[in-house]
């Protein structure tokens, strides 16, 4: 018989008393009671967002269901489903898991997904779920892909295959922060591809992309072109935290 792989897990779960990653108080479970009501009375998932890129909608926007720059420029993704603000109390977790390597927190933050969220989501109509990829020097220089150790733990149906495979990186050494909106877009075309032996695969299915974090949307439009110019037929962002701060254009003389 197989040894259960998170026996040790349920173990620790019950009998050993650990620290919120959010207020860091000792008791049973990842995050606390407290901080996950405050998650699930105050996070985006329970606001009126753009069905597209799930940013905040204006109260001018929420009889067309898209923001204002969704309205006017259309986007490959679909739809976009975002558990709370980057502004938020997960900020911090974040940064501890993808920065200090603290991969509890990790699983502390599917956790808090699958406990606030999946519900919601669970019964999507999709084949694929994957995650935003890093390039292989990436993956060797911090040792492991945020969005894949999050996603791997999340809730989906059984329907839907979960993959860090499918989808590639290639490597450039700039970084995105500090750009604006039309530096990103321009910065990330041509930085994804789909691995051959997997094309035939996504052709006409819809696919789940998962990232820790959406800022401009420009990372996963860029995806969605990609998948799309590849076959599948619908692509849907889960994210599990939106950047709302306004990236502005460059103002051209």
């Amino acid at each position: 018989m197989r040894f259960p792989e998170n026996i040790l897990q349920a173990i620790c779960d019950r009998l050993l008393p650990t620290a919120c990653i959010v207020c860091h108080q000792f008791q049973h479970h990842s995050i606390c009671n407290n901080c996950l009501d405050a998650l699930r009375h105050e996070g985006l998932f329970n606001y009126q967002c753009c069905y597209q890129c799930g940013i905040t909608l204006q109260p001018e926007e929420i009889v067309q269901q898209h923001c204002a720059l969704c309205q006017i420029s259309k986007s490959y993704f679909d739809e976009t489903y975002c558990l709370d603000r980057y502004t938020g109390i997960l900020q911090s977790p974040l940064h501890e898991f993808k920065y200090q390597k603290r991969i509890a927190y990790g699983h502390a933050l599917s956790s808090a997904w699958n406990m606030l969220i999946s519900s919601q989501l669970e019964h999507t109509d999709s084949s694929y779920l994957l995650p935003v990829p890093l390039s292989v020097q990436k993956l060797a220089q911090r040792g492991f892909n945020q969005s894949w150790e999050i996603a791997k733990r999340i809730h989906c149906g059984k329907h839907v295959q979960k993959s860090p495979y499918i989808l590639r990186r290639h490597h450039y050494s700039a970084h995105q922060a500090g750009r604006n909106l039309e530096e990103r877009h321009l910065y990330i075309q041509g930085m994804f591809y789909i691995e051959a032996k997997y094309i035939e695969q996504i052709q006409n299915k819809t696919v789940i992309i998962f990232d820790d974090v959406m800022t401009s949307g420009a990372t996963l439009n860029e995806i969605a072109r990609v998948l799309k110019d590849n076959g599948a037929s619908r692509v849907i962002n889960w994210v599990l935290l939106r950047a709302t701060r306004p990236i502005e254009r460059v103002q051209h003389v």
